[in-house]
């Protein structure tokens, strides 16, 4: 079986970006604690530090399909979402050759 992989880019506006961080990290430890989830990483841009990175790997699309309904998901962007820019989800399978 195949890992799903998640790429999630989350702009934010200048202003608040220092806030933006702030809320995206309390999402580390209970993400980490789901059900189906092998990792979730934040990054920050080394070139525009208003660019967050989640890398995320999940053991099926269910498991992040959950994910993106869990509370503290929801409650996080219903704070940041008029902070933000943009957000851009890519998900990813592994090329095994």
């Amino acid at each position: 079986m195949n890992m799903l992989t998640c790429i999630a880019k989350i702009t934010a506006k200048d202003k608040h970006k220092e806030t933006v961080l702030s809320e995206l990290s309390k999402l580390i430890i209970p993400t980490q604690k789901e059900h189906g989830c092998v990792n979730y990483d934040l990054h920050i841009d080394n070139a525009n530090g208003s660019i967050f990175i989640f890398h995320e790997n999940w053991l099926s699309e269910q498991d992040l399909k959950a994910h993106g309904e869990s509370s503290h998901i929801k409650e996080c962007f219903d704070v940041i979402r008029e902070m933000l820019d943009s957000v851009e989800v890519s998900k990813l399978t592994k090329v095994l050759l």
